[in-house]
């Protein structure tokens, strides 16, 4: 079907609901790499206006991936529930942008959008946040709660998590400990403390779960462990008895995308039901961690869509969390800069990037965070990172992921670090997992409000770690 929309008496034109789509996508490196970006803001304009026109049910009608050719999309249309779309079904997506601002505004905001969140496909999602401004997706973001558990509950509201990321070039056991102390007495590591290893050889792996394991024990921490390495290393190691909390693996919003990831959907399936099988969580038994990112399907070539045109980066990421959703998670994340500048080139690009990915991830009802970082050949610095984590904190992000002194000496690339977790905490009022938050005070470490004190050297059981002990 092709779409028209006159500006100031030019009359613009769209070939199909894949062309609208990108070309209504605020702009972006990855989309113009992949040639299907607007040629000039007028033209985005023109497609806005198209896309905030079409009714929802065009993308139960229309699809921007082939049905035939892809199980993500025949998981996102066969999982579809009718009788929780039926609500807004009437809806354009402009209406459903009015329906979403509104319902943010009432008291009874989270029951009222998780009411049809399994009704919304992530195309319906991505194109609503396409017309959408920063404050509208941080309202709409803030009003939407979204809860997991393992040992540790996330995404309560009044709360902001951590990932604590001691990564080490070399996987050394001391290096990962010092890097683990130090994040532990700043109060990070409630939502994982998760290594991404130099290598995926299952033996390291398993060291580095021991580690972490022992640590935990050690301590008494109410923390899950999490080491970064392909699925099918972790369901192995389960069946060898490693100590796994939660297994993870980077997913993407296409089959071919999945498929460079060497992954199938049965196969999260069989590693979910493997790691739930174990029954380690004390508070919930959510045992998945997934990260994705906007340029991944791109970046493996596996971008294509209805037609051979190509899909815009904002509407494949998104697409990745019906993915996720099936999974039931405890975490999600977008490595939101991670990928590079040539799908989101600077600091404007990678927090307008975060704030949708974060908005599309929780409206589909995932506990979702972000990786709030840059690589170093990026036109953005440690400023941007501050600003989007403090927007993050205004729209309720579940946790974010921090790193010794905010530079990932293994990855290369600039994240968060500890201190920027205390900062937001204060000037949001967030607290830190309930669970873990009890653990701080019970060490005195934290007070009454949440705040983590300084710690005496001589009087810390933490320390001893350092020391050997």
């Amino acid at each position: 079907m092709t779409y028209r929309q006159q500006i100031s008496g030019h009359t613009y034109q769209f070939d199909g609901l894949v062309d609208v789509m990108a070309k209504a996508t605020p702009l972006r490196s990855g989309d113009e790499l992949a040639g299907c970006a607007a040629e000039s803001d007028a033209e985005r304009a023109a497609a806005a206006w198209v896309l905030a026109d079409l009714p929802l049910t065009t993308f139960l009608d229309e699809q921007v991936v082939p049905y035939e050719t892809d199980d993500v999309t025949r998981l996102i249309i066969d999982t579809h529930e009718r009788s929780a779309f039926a609500p807004i079904a009437h809806l354009t997506v402009g209406g459903f942008r009015d329906w979403l601002l509104d319902s943010a505004s009432q008291s009874d905001s989270a029951d009222r959008i998780a009411a049809v969140t399994a009704g919304l496909t992530p195309e319906m999602v991505a194109a609503v946040s396409k017309i959408m401004r920063n404050q509208d997706l941080i309202a709409v973001a803030s009003a939407t709660t979204v809860r997991a558990a393992f040992r540790t509950s996330i995404g309560v509201p009044g709360t902001l998590a951590t990932r604590l990321q001691p990564n080490h070039p070399t996987d050394d056991p001391r290096g990962i400990a010092a890097a683990t102390l130090d994040g532990l007495l700043m109060g990070c590591g409630d939502a994982v403390i998760g290594i991404n290893p130099a290598t995926d050889s299952p033996h390291a792996t398993s060291d580095l779960l021991h580690l972490l394991d022992e640590i935990r024990q050690r301590f008494d921490i109410p923390m899950q462990s999490c080491v970064l390495t392909h699925v099918t290393t972790t369901i192995d190691l389960i069946e060898r008895g490693a100590p796994v909390d939660l297994v993870f693996q980077s997913i993407a919003g296409t089959q071919g995308a999945n498929t460079s990831f060497g992954i199938t959907l049965p196969m999260l399936h069989e590693a979910d039901e493997a790691g739930r099988s174990l029954g380690r969580g004390t508070v919930g038994n959510n045992v998945m961690y997934l990260e994705t990112g906007q340029g991944s399907a791109l970046s493996a070539g596996a971008h294509l869509g209805t037609g051979g045109k190509p899909v815009d980066q904002q509407t494949l990421e998104t697409r990745a969390y019906a993915v996720a959703r099936a999974l039931n998670p405890l975490l999600v994340n977008t490595v939101v800069g991670f990928i590079g500048p040539e799908y989101l080139y600077d600091g404007k690009q990678i927090v307008r990037a975060g704030l949708e990915d974060h908005f599309c991830g929780k409206l589909l009802g995932l506990p979702m965070g972000v990786d709030v970082c840059y690589t170093n050949h990026a036109e953005a610095d440690q400023d941007d990172m501050d600003t989007l984590l403090t927007l993050l904190g205004v729209a309720g992000t579940a946790f974010v992921i921090t790193v010794p002194g905010a530079d990932d000496v293994m990855l290369g690339y600039q994240s968060l670090a500890f201190h920027d977790a205390l900062y937001v905490r204060k000037a949001l009022g967030l607290r830190p997992a309930p669970e873990f938050e009890a653990w701080l005070t019970r060490l005195g470490m934290a007070d009454g409000d949440g705040r983590v004190l300084p710690v005496d050297p001589a009087g810390s059981p933490l320390l001893a770690l350092a020391a050997g002990q």
